[in-house]
């Protein structure tokens, strides 16, 4: 008998362990397969054409392609989801070590104010052109803040605070990577042929291009000191994205009364975001220092978390959907751009 009441627990305990070892292999799973698919991108990436596109888009579109081939992976779902949220929130803390505070406050106070002025107007304008196209208002609403803001990066940080679906971050960051893309290989184009001096040219990639990988890509080519002042305009935007996500939460907390089932969290990654840009701004260089080619490694490994936080993202999307989703957005957003890149040029 007392062999049958001690084997009764241990055949339980097998099982349960058991059960927790292949919940344990599914997230994994989950995880490799962001992981994979991100790795891929990278890859595209390298490829002649996608050079231009960044691996984060080309990510997007593997993931989208997969989701309408294969369907949606359920079984890995959980690893999935984690990559989706979580990798999400570290890479927006880990983001927060390109934002030099001190240099945006005491050399670009003057660019901030062209920066508010991108950011308002970016986002009025697509949410109105949104409304007159009938276009679907959450989606627009992020590409909104991406074009104003920082592109993929901000549609990522603000997303939990507008509760947007999966399929709405996914999508808004694909969008907002390819067109982003296509704006700065037409300011080079575009460059020769304006009456602009190099310094000029540079603000005027910062305060109206979508990422700082556009602004990059537009503005080295006219020198270091157009890239140099072009990436600071930029800066300041990325510096005005937590602002922005707290106005944000005030927006959605008043509709929060209005709508009883509405409840926001607090966006904590947001101060691991500020926590990691007073870092990287007064204490590495000053106290600490990490060589030049760790802080790459650094940017580097930020980027590819965020790729793996989009491919969790990029495998919702459902390109039935997306035909009469995405379209009219794009078209808005696609507006926006133009007119904002001709005012802040008439600006100059």
């Amino acid at each position: 008998m007392a062999q049958v009441k001690n084997s009764v627990p241990l055949t339980i305990g097998a099982r349960i362990s058991k059960v927790d070892l292949n919940k344990l292999n599914l997230w994994m799973g989950g995880i490799a397969f962001t992981f994979v698919i991100a790795f891929m991108g990278y890859g595209l990436a390298k490829v002649p054409g996608f050079d231009h596109v960044g691996q984060l888009a080309s990510a997007i579109i593997i993931a989208v392609v997969y989701r309408q081939i294969f369907g949606y992976p359920e079984p890995i779902r959980p690893g999935i989801q984690f990559s989706a949220k979580k990798l999400l929130r570290l890479a927006i803390i880990l983001f927060g070590l390109k934002l030099n505070i001190d240099i945006v406050i005491h050399q670009g106070l003057g660019l901030l104010v062209r920066d508010v002025g991108t950011i308002v107007f970016s986002i009025f304008l697509t949410v109105l052109l949104a409304k007159w196209l009938k276009a679907d208002s959450s989606l627009s609403l992020l590409l909104g803040i991406g074009t104003g803001v920082c592109g993929a990066a901000a549609i990522a940080a603000v997303s939990p605070i507008l509760k947007a679906k999966d399929e709405d971050t996914a999508i808004g960051a694909g969008i907002i990577a390819l067109v982003g893309t296509v704006f700065a290989i037409a300011y080079t184009i575009l460059r020769p042929f304006i009456d602009l001096t190099g310094i000029q040219y540079g603000i005027w990639s910062g305060v109206s291009l979508h990422e700082i990988a556009h602004v990059a890509l537009a503005a080295a080519p006219a020198g270091q000191d157009a890239l140099a002042i072009g990436l600071l305009a930029k800066l300041g935007r990325v510096f005005l994205l937590v602002p922005l996500s707290f106005i944000l939460m005030y927006w959605m907390k008043r509709r929060g009364k209005e709508q009883s089932d509405t409840k926001i969290e607090f966006p904590w990654f947001l101060i691991g975001f500020i926590v990691m840009s007073f870092f990287g701004s007064y204490v590495l260089g000053k106290y600490l220092y990490v060589p030049k080619t760790v802080m790459n490694d650094v940017a580097d490994f930020t980027t590819f978390v965020l790729t793996m936080a989009m491919v969790g993202l990029g495998v919702n999307v459902s390109l039935k959907d997306l035909r009469t989703k995405a379209l009219r957005p794009l078209i808005a957003m696609s507006i926006t751009s133009v007119v904002l890149s001709f005012l802040t040029f008439v600006a100059m």
